[in-house]
């Protein structure tokens, strides 16, 4: 019998955020994969260091931090190869995902090339949207709004098309595209409704309006805007009371 493969939401950072069930898994799974750096550490393995037993066998998926197409298929198709070696011979393996696998997650390409052959199960993560609006302490978006999650890489045409449309807008994958995204904000005349959120949940998480901050972010970085008829949008706090 083939081993069963998880892909398992981690959540944003905080290792609290973690589910039961997510833990429950991971400690039960005798092989535990998750993508990493061609430098530094593996974010989602740190999320979950306290919980591995140490006896597992991990597989780092290496993949190559460039401006270049992400996700390098190539990488992909090299671990989904080796995940099959551990699932014939039986081992369940978990992967581990930031945030949630199928929220814009690095395991959907996993599962791709693997579910057809294998018995599968997705545990959900809290994804850094939701994360973004519990720190800010303000809904994304109320009855009959449209929320509209706009990847920073889009066009100008689409970015300008989703502030028009949308009553509440997330932009995630800010990083590089920040200060662009910044300057197509502004001119919507949207920039006082605009939270910029940085490395939410963490402890060097930064949250202040968007107007204040500068043209520099990380690539764990989020804008929160609405545009929608709510109250709580004039009663934003300034940025000495969201950083308290």
């Amino acid at each position: 019998m083939t081993g069963t493969l998880y892909g398992l939401g981690v959540g944003p950072g905080d290792p609290e955020l973690l589910t039961l069930k997510a833990l429950r898994v991971l400690q039960a799974c005798p092989v535990v994969a998750y993508p990493a750096p061609d430098h530094g550490q593996s974010f989602a393995r740190g999320i979950c260091a306290e919980h591995l037993t140490g006896e597992q066998t991990e597989v780092p998926i290496v993949v190559p931090m460039r401006v270049a197409r992400f996700p390098a298929q190539e990488v992909y198709d090299e671990a989904a190869q080796t995940l099959r070696g551990h699932l014939d011979a039986g081992r369940d393996v978990a992967v581990l995902c930031e945030g949630d696998p199928f929220f814009y997650g690095s395991f959907m390409y996993l599962f791709q090339r693997l579910a057809a052959d294998y018995r599968w199960e997705v545990v959900p993560g809290v994804s850094s949207l939701m994360t973004s609006a519990a720190v800010l302490g303000q809904p994304l978006a109320a009855r009959n709004d449209l929320l509209t999650v706009v990847p920073g890489p889009s066009s100008d045409s689409v970015i300008r098309d989703a502030l028009t449309r949308s009553d509440a807008l997330a932009f995630i994958k800010v990083g590089r595209h920040f200060a662009r995204l910044k300057a197509l904000i502004k001119q919507a005349g949207m920039l006082d409704r605009a939270v910029y959120l940085e490395r939410v949940s963490l402890e060097e998480q930064r949250i202040l309006p968007l107007s204040e901050a500068g043209n520099d972010a990380p690539y764990f970085s989020m804008i929160l805007i609405y545009a929608g008829g709510e109250e709580w949008v004039s009663n934003l706090p300034g940025p000495a009371e969201l950083n308290s």
